[in-house]
């Protein structure tokens, strides 16, 4: 049987590339009379600057079948945080401003405790979409606005409610279904950062489908939460593991300069970001996921993920047990993506690039670099052969700087064209 598990993390990638798709190297050129080699910056296919971003910093991102892309916007401020590009410098609330404005606010104080508003049907702060096979988009809430008080940016706690998984048909325009999360799958102090889907029947006894939602919580409970998507119920897995846990004292490096935290009245510190990435094969089989501030890329087949603790007493053991570290990858990653072709991208916030890892040789690879690449955030894979993917300039946000805001507009769409004409996996329905 350990065999036959290693086998999948093999046979998962069976379609990847064997090579990388850029020539190695090629970064390097050389200059002026006598020669003198420099890194240019840049290798990979050409980048399309595809929307520009005036009014907010872009999170998440994502494209349906017919093309249409949807954006989101963490907030405290600005005046929705789903929004959908109209053209290519402007965006405008979808479905529509009222289910961007909860009528009694984003949040609310208790006890001297800010916590974000407990509406289940209005949008609070939108951390990531996920446009699935079936033309569905995902809107991932997570309950928790930013607040700033008298110049002090702080994260509110999550009400019961607040935080939620919604599904919107995008031919009516028109919510589809929501999901709310106990208060044992869902903590005050979760942070829900990004989604998967696996929506075959045969995975659940159910056969409605299952939702991968990564819990990056700054605070320090990390894992998985995992929905049946037919009867609701949520749990989670891999709780705190050391997979899933932030690297202490991580020194990154953005634009060639050592980073470190500064936040208003408090000391010099680190950057501490747990579980981010995740991205399915495309089969659904194995699940490759890492914190932010980590250089280990891990896997785990998805049969750990969704056995339920509720019912299998052993199941959390189960996941635990299974994970496997796949070595480094060459950097900090923040967001994945995936295509039809087993391809797992890597976004690379320290190397202005984005990676991939070949599941089949289990080596990252480089995709593209560039020097417009200033922290990309979030990606997708379209039907079009394009990957799309946002550039937010996050390390310069005001909340790791002392309370200055050092970005400067516009925030970006990039795509890229996918290798081999690959496209958006769409295996798993």
């Amino acid at each position: 049987m350990k065999t036959m598990r290693l086998n999948l993390f093999v046979l998962a990638g069976s379609l990847c590339r064997a090579v990388s798709p850029v020539v190695l190297n090629n970064t390097l050129t050389t200059t002026g009379p006598r020669n003198v080699r420099i890194d240019t910056g840049t290798y990979g296919p050409e980048i399309e600057e595809y929307h520009y971003f005036y009014d907010q910093w872009p999170i998440g991102l994502a494209v349906s079948r017919t093309g249409r892309v949807f954006t989101c916007y963490t907030r405290g401020v600005y005046a929705y945080t789903l929004g959908e590009v109209i053209n290519k410098t402007a965006e405008i609330a979808y479905p529509n401003l009222e289910l961007n404005t909860p009528p009694k606010g984003l949040y609310d104080v208790s006890n001297g405790i800010t916590f974000g508003s407990s509406d289940a049907y209005h949008f609070i702060s939108v951390q990531a979409l996920y446009v699935t096979p079936d033309d569905t988009l995902w809107v991932l809430d997570t309950g928790r606005p930013t607040i700033n008080q008298s110049g002090r940016i702080s994260l509110s706690y999550a009400a019961y409610g607040g935080p939620k998984l919604v599904a919107v048909n995008l031919t009516t325009n028109s919510i589809q279904k929501t999901y709310t999360l106990s208060t044992t799958v869902h903590y005050p102090d979760s942070y829900m950062n990004d989604l998967r889907f696996d929506l075959r029947s045969n995975i659940t006894e159910s056969g409605g489908g299952i939702a991968y939602i990564v819990d990056s919580s700054n605070e320090g409970r990390t894992g998985f939460i995992v929905i049946d998507l037919a009867t609701g119920e949520g749990w989670r897995q891999l709780n705190q593991h050391p997979s899933t846990q932030a690297v202490s004292e991580d020194v990154p490096s953005y634009q060639g300069l050592p980073f470190y935290l500064r936040q208003r009245e408090h000391a010099l510190g680190f950057q501490s970001e747990g579980l981010d990435g995740a991205e399915l094969d495309q089969y659904g089989e194995v699940m490759y996921y890492s914190a932010l501030t980590s250089d280990y890329l891990y896997a785990i087949e998805t049969r750990y993920l969704r056995a339920n603790p509720n019912g299998d007493p052993l199941a959390e053991k189960g996941a635990f047990d299974n994970v496997k570290n796949l070595g480094q990858r060459g950097g900090n990653a923040n967001g994945f993506a995936g295509d039809s072709l087993g391809n797992i991208y890597m976004l690379m916030p320290e190397h202005n690039a984005i990676y991939i890892y070949n599941t089949s040789t289990r080596l990252a690879m480089p995709y593209v670099r560039d020097p417009r690449i200033i922290w990309p955030d979030s990606a997708n894979a379209g039907w079009d052969g394009y990957i799309y993917f946002t550039i937010n300039q996050l390390p310069y946000q005001p909340d790791w700087n002392n309370g200055v805001d050092g970005r400067v507009y516009p925030g970006l769409i990039l795509r890229v064209r996918l290798p081999d004409n690959a496209s958006k996996n769409v295996l798993l329905l």
